[in-house]
């Protein structure tokens, strides 16, 4: 078994779940035990600096939104880029925090990105593997930009024509393909 840790599910619509219609999934971990991962795309109402109020003692005016990890409840989460306060690296520059005290500093700061989870993902094992065969998920590498991505709604779109395009320009042995079809 090939570990998905690092890499974006995309979603197709072979996914029966209403849970994961049209998501992206930052996997987190994937092991034989099973898979842990984060919803890129969905996005709460709540702001952080709100959540915060609500859990912690510790100061936070941060407006940006909290982030819906999925429908398993667990610890809040948080994806970000300092190194110092990660708990395990999901891919290069790009780390996990559970831990309170590492959350409380990620949210008091505005050096580092970061992004806020609450839920998470999970599936048991051999579980995904199932459900890869059967075609629910696309599978592409997960970088910066598709993780901190601002636009939420988009990134389904977004991902899903990188991995179209690639699949085209690899099929067609071709290098590159215009972003505007009538150049052609």
């Amino acid at each position: 078994m090939k570990s998905l840790q690092g890499q974006l599910l995309v979603a197709t619509p072979r996914l029966p779940d209403e849970n994961f219609f049209h998501t992206v999934v930052l996997m987190v971990e994937h092991n034989q035990d099973g898979a842990l991962g984060v919803v890129l795309n969905r996005i709460a109402d709540q702001s952080v600096g709100q959540l915060w109020a609500e859990v912690s003692n510790a100061p936070c005016t941060s407006e940006q939104k909290i982030n819906l990890g999925g429908p398993v409840s667990g610890p809040l989460l948080a994806v970000h880029t300092n190194s110092q306060l990660s708990e395990i690296e999901i891919v290069a520059g790009v780390y996990l925090a559970a831990r309170k005290e590492h959350l409380d500093e990620l949210v008091q700061q505005n050096a580092h990105r970061y992004r806020v989870f609450l839920g998470h993902s999970g599936w048991g094992s051999g579980q995904l593997e199932n459900e890869l065969e059967q075609g629910a998920w696309l599978v592409t590498p997960a970088t910066k930009e598709y993780i901190f991505h601002a636009g939420e709604e988009d990134l389904w779109e977004k991902a899903t024509k990188y991995i179209g395009d690639s699949i085209l320009l690899e099929s067609l042995h071709i290098k590159r393909m215009p972003e505007d079809p009538s150049v052609n």
